[in-house]
């Protein structure tokens, strides 16, 4: 047995793959056995939330362990400063290499520049599905093999399909499967005195939803109706629309039937069928391996995706179907349970910290409670995107827009959202109180964002160099290097 006895760590993670399309949460149209499998032997999240449920914001805040506001990364069009370590704000990736592993990433991260370490000691990077004009491994790989990344528009049945279009890269050339396969070699290849953390990122489901035949044809079960549009959600269909006609999709969905919508889960729920093998492959690579070390897996997803609810598509907003994602932790000791702790996204920063035995300051972030690593629970989990900002507790769920459109739904007794209590009188107590935490976790977050820029306080300290003439700051401030209270939890 190694002297070393920390777990080697795997985090498994499709892009845009919603809570309800895995068979483990109930869905009796997802067929998902090794997902399933690794949540019959562990512990099962039943409501984990994306606090930024965009695809970059998601990414900079799962790094950090701190929300969207603090980091201000709000949009597809942000990113970290470079400077962030400097700013004593790491990745989890920086913090586990200091501290003796080996940290591996597989796949698409949505780092910018896409080829950015951000704390890994290696990557193999597969940024595809919309991001053809990269080239990255993939492409390269793609190339060797006589073929190319395809825009959407030119595999058959895109425009008409919503996206819900056929491959024409074969099946076993499938970036899905390229990054499960480099994943599984690493598994069986590597070789060190020291731990592992290995990410694997699948490119999929993430739109196109665009499946090879044969994949498509192993999907023979009923989807689920997606939800009905409310009048909260109506003020923002010009701009999904606009965003999807004269964004990088290309597509029109001021015209969305009901047939159109389950093609497209039929064509998701094929995407999620090719990464779920590609989990039991790297599940079974793992257990094979004889490093004398426990492995932790944790499964989880950046966001989801409306697919048709509300007569949307892709996410933003803080609706479960864009919110809400799976969080599934097997191995280590994580003992088999199903847990009703709310937990967030953002909480696999102080999880794999907390596995690796690795002191680290962050603003909110809490080690997933019941799996050994801490049993601090969340009463609030907080949000923000461009769109606005919501609170939500273990039941109720409040949301303000920037178009002036304010939510709060029962999520117990109204999970497909139908029903807006914001001006129930029943709930005006509920409201405001739900509404006062949000306040000062806005104002908390807006701090935490600027620590950069702190110094050392003057006024009460006689010594203090900043009392004469030409003092400098140390400017980028590292604040959460010493310790320091965590975020609103």
């Amino acid at each position: 047995m190694t002297k070393d006895s920390r777990p080697n760590i795997i985090f498994l993670m499709p892009d845009q793959m919603r809570w309800d399309f895995v068979g483990a949460y109930g869905a009796p149209h997802a067929r998902t056995p090794n997902m399933d499998a690794l949540a019959a032997r562990g512990t099962v999240f039943e409501r984990c939330l994306s606090p930024s449920p965009v695809c970059i914001p998601a990414r900079a805040s799962m790094l950090t362990g701190h929300n969207p506001l603090s980091t201000g990364v709000l949009d597809n069009n942000h990113w970290l400063r470079p400077d962030h370590d400097a700013c004593g704000v790491p990745s989890f990736a920086t913090l586990l290499s200091r501290a003796g592993y080996h940290t591996e990433a597989i796949g698409k991260m949505h780092f910018i520049p896409w080829d950015s370490a951000e704390g890994f000691d290696h990557r193999v990077i597969a940024e595809d599905k919309r991001h053809i004009h990269i080239r990255d491994d993939y492409h390269d790989y793609l190339e060797r093999n006589g073929l190319r990344k395809y825009a959407g528009a030119e595999e058959p049945g895109y425009v008409e399909g919503r996206m819900a279009s056929i491959s024409l890269v074969p099946a076993e050339h499938q970036v899905d499967a390229w990054v499960g396969n480099h994943s599984v070699d690493f598994l069986e290849r590597h070789d060190g005195d020291g731990p592992f953390f290995l990410w694997a990122a699948f490119p999929g489901p993430h739109d196109p939803y665009n499946p090879t035949p044969d994949l498509l044809a192993q999907v023979t079960e009923d989807m689920p109706e997606a939800f009905a549009a409310t009048p909260e959600t109506e003020p923002f269909r010009p701009g999904m629309i606009e965003a999807h006609l004269k964004g990088s999709s290309g597509v029109d969905i001021s015209d969305f039937d009901d047939a159109t919508k389950l093609r497209i889960r039929r064509h998701y729920q094929a995407l999620i069928r090719l990464i779920d093998a590609q989990v039991g492959a790297i599940v079974a690579a793992a257990e094979a391996r004889d490093d004398g070390r426990e492995t932790l897996i944790v499964l989880s997803s950046d966001h989801g995706d409306f697919l048709g609810d509300f007569d949307f598509l892709g996410k933003v907003l803080f609706h479960e179907s864009s919110m809400r994602v799976p969080m599934i932790v097997a191995g280590a000791g994580t003992p088999v349970a199903r847990s009703d702790a709310l937990v967030s996204l953002t909480d696999v920063f102080a999880t794999f910290c907390a596995a690796a035995r690795v002191p680290a300051a962050c603003q909110d972030s809490l080690p997933l409670p019941g799996i050994g690593l801490g049993d601090k629970r969340r009463g609030h989990l907080m949000g923000a995107t461009d769109k606005g900002y919501c609170i939500a507790d273990a039941r109720w769920k409040l949301s303000r827009y920037r178009n002036g459109v304010c939510t709060l739904h029962d999520i117990v007794e109204d999970p497909r959202e139908q029903h807006n209590r914001w001006s129930d009188p029943a709930c005006s107590d509920l409201r405001e109180a739900l509404d006062r935490k949000l306040t000062a976790w806005l104002i908390a977050s807006a701090m935490d964002g600027h620590k950069d820029k702190s110094y050392p306080y003057m006024t009460m300290t006689p010594d203090h160099p900043g009392h004469g003439r030409g003092w400098k700051r140390t400017y980028p401030a590292d604040p959460w290097s010493g310790d320091l209270p965590r975020g609103l939890h």
